[in-house]
């Protein structure tokens, strides 16, 4: 298969191999999967990554939300969200390798993208939390965690697109585990237990 990035020939699949690639450091072989199933080799993912790194950083290339339309296409819907005095747009678009889930890109009132990432798909739910309470990667996404722990605690973030978080949650006997998940575009890629709170 060949992929690059251009007026045409750049679209929802390679612009899935973006987000694998920022993946592929937590869950390399979900990753795998993910992109054999989408018929591109790892050489594709690391050239496609390339080319919107390149495109990105291009004075010519369009900002704002118009990024995300020029490669994904019309939005599948496009809703208002308040906070306080502010106004937002949330846009979002499907992507096959999540059908449960959205890719959102959050319009301030500037214009300019606040945030990039995967939230749940509406009149979905989250799959049940296991009675060891363990989330598995790949199935939570950082709005779902907000909803399953009621002592979750967001951390400043290490990198571009990721996300940490502290949250508890019980286990089948009603311990109360502290835990430590990583997320990559919003979506869950590990979770680590933590010897106490902090």
């Amino acid at each position: 298969m060949t992929v690059g990035f251009g007026v045409v020939g750049f679209g929802v699949v390679e612009f899935q191999l973006v987000l694998l690639r920022r993946m592929a450091d937590f869950q390399p072989g979900l990753v795998e999967r993910a992109r054999s199933g989408l018929g591109c080799s790892a050489m594709d993912m690391r050239q496609v990554n390339a080319d919107w790194q390149r495109f990105v950083r291009s004075r010519t290339a369009p900002r704002g939300v118009a990024r995300y339309t020029a490669v994904l296409g019309p939005q599948d819907s496009v809703r208002e969200q308040r906070t306080g005095d502010l106004t937002c747009l949330l846009h979002h678009w499907s992507l096959p390798l999540w059908p449960e889930l959205r890719f959102e890109a959050v319009e301030g009132p500037d214009r300019g993208v606040w945030q990039e990432w995967l939230v749940r798909a509406p009149g979905t739910e989250p799959p049940a939390v296991p009675a060891t309470g363990e989330l598995a990667p790949w199935q939570y996404v950082v709005t779902d965690l907000e909803r399953l722990s009621p002592e979750v605690r967001h951390l400043p973030a290490d990198a571009p697109q990721r996300w940490v978080s502290q949250f508890a949650l019980p286990d089948a006997e009603g311990t109360l585990h502290h835990r430590r998940a990583r997320f990559v575009y919003g979506l869950l890629q590990e979770v680590s237990e933590l010897d106490r709170p902090r």
